[in-house]
């Protein structure tokens, strides 16, 4: 079983920064694909980021493109994603969600573990 812890949420004005951690449990991630999304009141889960372990590779959303930067510590399992210039339509709750394989999934349905969410507020 895995277990994701995320952490970092907190209410901030626009233009400021957060970064946001993921701390991963049960398992080795050297197989796992890392992602974040999140979810707006009224609206779909959304992709955010990912992170493959093996060919570090990442992808983004077009929504947060040169705005979020996703990244990794090995040795603590632990994701992060850092978020600058942040605006009003990025409030949401942020999860992170974990999937078998090394490829670029943006697709919430295809991830197999999940976190509890932590709630990203900006105000204006």
């Amino acid at each position: 079983q895995v277990q994701l812890v995320e952490s970092g949420g907190g209410l901030v004005q626009a233009g400021g920064s957060l970064r946001l951690s993921c701390a991963a449990s049960g398992r080795t991630f050297s197989s796992y694909a890392m992602g974040w999304f999140r979810q707006a009141p009224g609206k779909e889960r959304e992709f955010v980021a990912v992170f493959t372990w093996i060919g570090e590779i990442t992808y983004y959303g077009d929504s947060v493109k040169g705005r979020f930067t996703i990244s990794r510590d090995n040795a603590k399992n632990t994701v992060y994603l850092q978020m600058n210039s942040l605006k009003p339509e990025d409030t949401a709750v942020y999860y992170c969600a974990a999937r078998e394989g090394n490829t670029i999934v943006r697709v919430p349905r295809f991830y197999d573990y999940w976190g509890q969410g932590t709630q990203v507020t900006v105000s204006s």
